[in-house]
This record gives C-alpha cells, sequence and structure tokens, in this order.
C-alpha cells in the first residue's frame, strides 16, 4: 500500500466527518451525557478512550476487509493488471459517493438492522464513568452503519492485504476525529468552512481523478513503451541492412579482391616474351 492511499483514506475521513456528525453526533451528546458527573480532565480522558475503541474497531475491520480481498480477489489477480484497475475503480466509485450520489444508502439500512441488534449491549455501557466502559462504548460505536466507512471498508478490500487494510481503516478513522472531539463552535466553523468551500465535493472529485489515472495511465505508458520499441526495432533492421549493402559495396569495389596469383603469371609470361623477342632481333643483326 502506498503514502499516496493512506493519505486519500485521511483526507476521505476529515472532508467527509460533517457527514460523520450529522450520523454520530446524537452518540457523541448521550456519551457526553453519561459523562457530565466527571471532572474535566477525566472527561478527556474518557473521550480519547472512546474514539480510541472506535480506531481499533475500524481496524479490525480493515482487517477483516483485507482477508477477504486476500481469500477472494488474490487468486483471481495474479499475474495481471486487475488489481490496479480494480483499486482504481474502487476509487472512482467512493469518489463518487462522496460527491453525494446514494450507492451505499442500502448498505446503510442493512447496518442499520446489525446496530439494532446491539442495543442490549450500548444499553450496558452507560453511564460511561469508567475506562472499560468508554472503551467498549467506542468498539461498538466502530459498527454504526455509515456509507462513508463502507466506502472506505471496500478500499481496504481491493488492497488485499490484511495489515495494509487495518492501517487504511485507522487513518480513515483519525481523520474523522477531529470534528467528532471538537467544542460546539468550532465544530460549526469547521462544518461552514467544509461546507462553504465544498471540500467534500473537491476531496470527491480528487478521488475519482486519481482512480481513472490508476486505471488509463500505465495502459497510456505500456502503449507508448511498445510503440517505441517497435520503432527501435525497425531502426535496428534498417542500420542492419544497411550495414549488409555498404560491406557488399566495399567488397565490389575493393582492388584487393582481384586475383592476385593470374596477374603475377599474366605479367610474367608477358615480360618472359617480350625478352624473348629482344633476344631473337639482335641474334638476326649479328648475321
Amino acid at each position: 500500500m502506498t503514502t499516496a492511499l493512506l493519505i486519500a483514506a485521511l483526507f476521505m475521513g476529515f472532508f467527509g466527518s460533517p457527514h460523520c456528525l450529522g450520523m454520530c453526533g446524537g452518540l457523541v451528546t448521550a456519551f457526553g451525557l453519561s459523562m457530565k458527573d466527571a471532572s474535566a480532565a477525566k472527561r478527556r480522558r474518557l473521550v480519547a478512550t472512546y474514539h480510541a475503541g472506535r480506531l481499533l474497531s475500524y481496524a479490525t475491520l480493515g482487517l477483516v476487509a483485507g482477508l477477504i480481498g486476500t481469500a477472494v480477489l488474490s487468486p483471481l489477480l495474479v499475474g495481471n493488471s486487475m488489481p490496479r484497475i480494480l483499486l482504481g475503480l474502487v476509487l472512482v466509485f467512493v469518489g463518487m459517493t462522496m460527491l453525494g450520489l446514494p450507492f451505499l444508502a442500502k448498505l446503510e439500512r442493512v447496518g442499520m438492522r446489525f446496530w439494532q441488534a446491539l442495543a442490549p449491549l450500548r444499553k450496558k455501557v452507560f453511564p460511561l464513568n469508567t475506562y472499560p466502559r468508554a472503551l467498549s462504548a467506542g468498539l461498538l460505536w466502530g459498527f454504526l452503519p455509515c456509507g462513508l466507512v463502507y466506502g472506505a471498508l471496500l478500499i481496504a478490500v481491493v488492497a488485499h492485504d490484511p495489515l495494509s487494510g487495518a492501517a487504511l481503516m485507522f487513518v480513515f478513522g483519525i481523520g474523522t476525529v477531529p470534528m467528532l472531539v471538537a467544542t460546539h463552535s468550532t465544530v460549526s466553523w469547521l462544518r461552514n468552512q467544509i461546507g462553504r468551500l465544498r471540500l467534500r465535493q473537491m476531496n470527491g472529485a480528487l478521488m475519482m481523478l486519481s482512480g481513472l489515472a490508476v486505471i488509463v495511465v500505465p495502459l497510456v505508458m505500456a502503449n507508448l513503451h511498445t510503440g517505441h520499441g517497435d520503432m527501435a526495432m525497425a531502426d535496428g533492421s534498417m542500420s542492419h541492412s544497411a550495414h549488409i549493402e555498404h560491406s557488399e559495396m566495399q567488397h565490389t569495389m575493393n582492388p584487393n579482391t582481384m586475383d592476385p596469383s593470374t596477374d603475377t603469371h599474366d605479367s610474367h609470361t608477358s615480360h618472359a616474351g617480350m625478352n624473348h623477342s629482344t633476344h631473337d632481333m639482335d641474334h638476326s643483326m649479328s648475321n
């Protein structure tokens, strides 16, 4: 898993936290009321404890998601580009949900049934006046149905690595903490800024573009590499042919390719004939 994917999970949690506040605001209020008799210092420690439980719950869900990805997807994704394509598709899908498309609404309704089944356990953790109760409350809180959490879990699945899935969900949970621990005035300011600047939508669009880049860019680079390889092979073939033609031309024009033995014999014969003719002429004149 790359650092970029962890950063994406962190931003997903932070910029999606106004949605988390809408889903979890009532629960946070109930936790606060149950700690009203504790001192301010102890309340802060209890708040930190139940958030630690929530992050631990997210990490456990990410671990399970990574195990599912390893068991189900890995045998199908060996020796091909499907892991990258699948990750890109999931990033596009999650980005679209952050833009407001209700793809995970049905999954939230299914999760709500499970959340209602946990009601007896949730009643036992109140009041949150001890650290074990606060930790237990946080662990249960991690199962609150939330489309944003489900989107992050999809990314953990395609990571098809249990430890990577756990780390990704933990980082996602950290991104949601500032909105959920801030004071009322700070929460209002954060929500206004995120809404006014449309940061959630911008992050969703960025995730979509990242997913498309993960899918498309390697394909384009592979095609370019193949094209360069074909051109290099063609250039090599042309150079080889030109070298052969050049060698043949040199061989044809080289005077050393003529038969030296024939030339020497012909020259010797001509020289001997000239000497014999001169001797005959001298003999005739003396007579």
